[in-house]
């Protein structure tokens, strides 16, 4: 039998609780399936832990994971410790030395979920963007000198390569090729920033002499916000720079009916590192304890998860789980207008499982 190591690192806020949930799902799917298992190793790394240390995961911190399958991580944020150290001190700690510099972001309307453009031009919107999750905006290059002085002066430096917008887009456009549509938008703010995104339009130009199967169009950011709100129908695979497809996610989660929902991938392509996968809701403690953290986005990145190691009938399973929950209003957690707590939508996603018949 089959044992796949995994890392979970539930990190801050509901990150402990919906992690949690994910593992008894994962734990739920493999008793189910039969043929492999689990073993999963738990760290307590984040803002408890930087209280305690003085910062969010040890010094050796990666090396302790570096042998995983893959990493089920929660959400790095905490109210007492500034939003930089702790998303620099653990999730971006891990992301960019393990080289995942491709975040993938699914967004579908699921059964049951009411959202702003359900049933626009008569299609449900079914994308993925695909982050830059490397370099450009969040290259940490940059400085602050005369600290609190009049003359101050702070730079954020985008730092983008050929052999990173490369590869980005590469992937980008075989994920476009594996998909129904074959259908691939670019986005890029070339008109104002006329080096390093111009430099990407060109390369997006060579690269997509490499799939003449693959329909390609670009665009401005700016109107692709719009874009995604008027035309979704038209939309199908998005890649773009780590600060532009960072926003644009978070908008494609909000429409598909809550930022609760939604998964992502730091997928490292070749395989030398661990890939991790997270909801993208944030850690979240205004509801912190409450129960009602919606468990959803975390199954749906264990669906990213089983994927990328080499599941895919127990990701399907799961996903059909989802799917059949999600169609059940009564376990729609608060973010979608319900009433069900954390543990109701994680028992009735196992019980789905469990009682399926494939």
């Amino acid at each position: 039998m089959k044992t796949y190591k995994i890392a979970a690192i539930p990190g801050d806020g509901i990150g402990t609780e919906v992690i949690s949930a994910g593992v008894d799902v994962l734990h739920a799917l493999a008793a189910r399936d039969g043929s492999f298992t689990f073993h999963v190793d738990h760290f307590d790394w984040g803002g408890d832990y930087y209280q305690r240390h003085g910062r969010m995961m040890p010094e050796d911190g990666r090396a302790q994971i570096r042998h995983h399958d893959a990493i089920l991580f929660g959400s790095a944020g905490h109210p007492d410790i500034p939003d930089h150290v702790t998303l620099w001190g653990l999730r971006l700690a891990i992301c960019q030395p393990f080289d995942q510099y491709a975040n993938v972001r699914p967004t579908r309307i699921l059964p049951g979920i009411t959202s702003p453009l359900r049933n626009v031009a008569g299609k449900e919107l079914d994308w993925v963007i695909v982050r830059e999750n490397s370099e450009g905006e969040y290259s940490g290059v940059g400085g602050r000198v005369h600290q609190g002085l009049p003359i101050e002066v702070a730079t954020d430096v985008s730092v983008m390569t050929r052999a990173g917008v490369q590869r980005i887009l590469r992937y980008a456009f075989k994920l476009a090729r594996s998909r129904p549509r074959k259908l691939l938008t670019v986005v890029t703010k070339s008109n104002a920033q006329r080096h390093a995104m111009v430099m990407w339009d060109e390369i997006a130009a060579e690269v997509a002499a490499e799939f003449p199967d693959v329909a390609w169009d670009k665009m401005l950011v700016v109107a692709m916000t719009l874009r995604m709100v008027i035309k979704p129908e038209t939309i199908d695979t998005v890649v773009a720079t780590n600060l532009h497809a960072d926003i644009l996610s978070d908008l494609a989660a909000a429409l598909a009916g809550s930022l609760g929902i939604a998964p992502t991938g730091n997928i490292n392509p070749e395989g030398e590192f661990p890939s991790m996968f997270e909801p993208i809701h944030g850690s979240a403690f205004d509801i912190m304890g409450k129960g009602i953290a919606n468990p959803v986005g975390t199954f749906w990145s264990a669906v990213m998860l089983l994927e990328h190691i080499g599941e895919p009938a127990a990701a399907s399973r799961l996903m059909r789980a989802i799917e059949q929950v999600t169609a059940d209003r009564r376990f729609h957690t608060p973010d979608l207008g319900g009433q069900a707590r954390t543990a109701d939508v994680t028992a009735a996603v196992i019980a789905a499982i469990q009682g399926s018949n494939d």
